[in-house]
Formats: C-alpha cells, sequence, structure tokens
C-alpha cells in the first residue's frame, strides 16, 4: 500500500492505495468522485479524462502514485458557482444524450480551448483532437458545436474560467 496526497479540485487530500491503483479507480473510490467514467481500461473511450497539471490525461492510464503530489481537476471541480462554458455550451447545444462519455468530453474540451486559446478552434481541429473521444450515442455534431459555441464564448469573456 501506497500513501499518496494530491490537490484535487483545488482541495488538498491523502488516502491509501495499492500501487496498481488507477487514478480513475482512485477518484472514484477512495473519493467518490464518480464523474470520471471508466469506460474501457484501454485508454481507448475517453470517459475518464481529467486534468493532471493542468493537461489532460486518461485517468485510467495513469496510476493514482504517479498523481501523487499533482494538481488534479475532475469534471466536479469545473463549474464554480456557475456553470463552466464548455458545460453550458454541452447543454444549450445538445451535445449529450446518455451522458456517460459527457465528463470526458468536456474535459478534452476544456484542455482544447486552453490549449488552442480560446476562439481559436475550427472544426476540423476539434475533429482530429475528439479522435480519442468515443461517444456511442450521437453522431458527434452536437459536441462538435458545442465545443466551437464553447470557444468563442470564452474568447468573449463569457463566464471564462481556466481549467
Amino acid at each position: 500500500m501506497s500513501e499518496v496526497t494530491m490537490t484535487v479540485n483545488g482541495r488538498k487530500v491523502s488516502g491509501s492505495c495499492e500501487d496498481r491503483t488507477l487514478l480513475a479507480h482512485f477518484l472514484r473510490e477512495n473519493l467518490g468522485l464518480t464523474g470520471t467514467h471508466v469506460g474501457c481500461d484501454t485508454s481507448q473511450c475517453g470517459a475518464c479524462v481529467v486534468h493532471v497539471d493542468g493537461k489532460a490525461v486518461k485517468s485510467c492510464t495513469m496510476l493514482a502514485v504517479q498523481a501523487n503530489g499533482t494538481d488534479v481537476m475532475t469534471i466536479e471541480g469545473l463549474a464554480g458557482d456557475d456553470l463552466h462554458p464548455v458545460q453550458a455550451a454541452f447543454r444549450e447545444h445538445h451535445g449529450l444524450q446518455c451522458g456517460f462519455c459527457t465528463p470526458g468530453m468536456i474535459m478534452a474540451a476544456t484542455d482544447m480551448i486552453n490549449r488552442h486559446g480560446p476562439g481559436n478552434l475550427d472544426e476540423k481541429t476539434v475533429r482530429g483532437e475528439l479522435e480519442g473521444n468515443i461517444c456511442r450515442c450521437t453522431g458527434y455534431h452536437n459536441i462538435v458545436k458545442a465545443i466551437l459555441a464553447a470557444s468563442e464564448a470564452m474568447a468573449k469573456g463569457a463566464g471564462a474560467k481556466a481549467a
């Protein structure tokens, strides 16, 4: 067993886990943060995307002990008093159906917007970068539309919150 300490959603947390415990499982089972979904355990689907030190990471391929000392942001920590612009855009543009992939999609989209800069995305870039995130319900059209809308809203400063 190892003791890990990290900052999760702005709060310092510690816990014991086996060395082989995946970050996704540590977040869900030790911390009760069930918004991070595990859909495949093989990094194929992207439902488990979180931000580690400001970068999107598939938490089913990272051990909790590797996250020791890092800053982790999950879907639960993305919004403040209001929805994050990406969350609001997914709601407004119907970028979800069953919702299973949505947390990972939103976290990947937020990372994408942060890396490219708000207002600097186009459909081809968004579609290319979503290749590691699988949605089994939609045709991605509304997801792409939501990400582009969120990028534009963040460029205009509509509740922009770096995450």
